[in-house]
């Protein structure tokens, strides 16, 4: 896909709207929803990377009260005719087809290739990947497990949300509040998973959310892995100009 010269590509990961209350959480939606505002005028296409809310279940006919604001701001962008790619998190993955189907988001539960500008780009949210984490990796499989969703679905929503929802605060394994610290260039896990990537095939950029903390590390000569941050403690996000790709901190909140 070739970019207009005057457009650019948007990354944003982690918000964890919700967390560690709806009332709490409300000025950094309001943040998020303003940050959106300002590159709606130059977005050619926006990534969400995954955790956009802190928890996040499809019931047949019922979702999570809430989040009006993001939603009908991305409402709006995509039926502006930008176009919109939603990955999910370990905190929203049980995220089925509610964004294609009211909002004409694609959305993937597994990290995805593209090409922009002849440019290759490899963008996942980061759960689980590379080494270690073992003990989510474990639990991931009991969440994607269609038994677990089965049963969990039969739990009435106003019961569920609230279990899930303490679960996500509480559980360090679910909210990765573990390890928010840099482990340094060599143990930061997704930049060794992306090295791995790379005996195999060329990307110029690996985008991730997931970790938290804002990071461009160097990984070969003409390949970069990126971490976007959050939107909790920094605010950050990703920009591709077509040519070279920058960490941004949004201050204008």
């Amino acid at each position: 896909m070739q970019i207009p010269q005057d457009k650019k590509i948007y990354f944003s990961s982690d918000n964890h709207l919700g967390a560690p209350t709806m009332v709490e959480s409300m000025p950094r939606e309001k943040i998020f929803v303003k940050w959106l505002d300002t590159i709606k005028d130059d977005a050619h296409t926006i990534f969400l990377l995954g955790d956009l809310f802190d928890f996040w279940f499809e019931y047949r006919t019922v979702v999570p009260k809430g989040f009006v604001r993001t939603l009908g701001k991305l409402a709006e962008l995509r039926d502006s005719g930008i176009q919109i790619y939603f990955f999910v998190g370990n905190h929203d993955l049980w995220m089925n087809d509610y964004f294609e189907t009211e909002l004409n988001i694609p959305v993937f539960h597994k990290p995805m290739e593209f090409v922009f500008n002849e440019k290759t780009f490899f963008i996942g949210h980061g759960d689980g990947k590379g080494p270690g984490d073992k003990g989510y990796k474990r639990m991931k499989k009991v969440f994607i497990n269609p038994v677990s969703k089965w049963f969990f679905r039969w739990l009435h929503p106003d019961i569920g949300v609230r279990v899930a929802q303490h679960l996500s605060v509480k559980n360090k394994l679910i909210s990765g509040d573990d390890d928010k610290e840099f482990l340094g260039e060599e143990k930061e896990w997704l930049a060794q998973y992306s090295k791995r990537k790379l005996e195999n095939k060329h990307y110029d950029f690996f985008v991730f959310g997931h970790r938290h903390l804002p990071m461009e590390i160097k990984i070969a000569d003409n390949s970069t892995y990126f971490n976007l941050g959050d939107w909790i403690n920094h605010f950050t996000y990703g920009v591709f100009d077509g040519e070279k790709f920058e960490l941004k901190e949004f201050t204008s909140r």
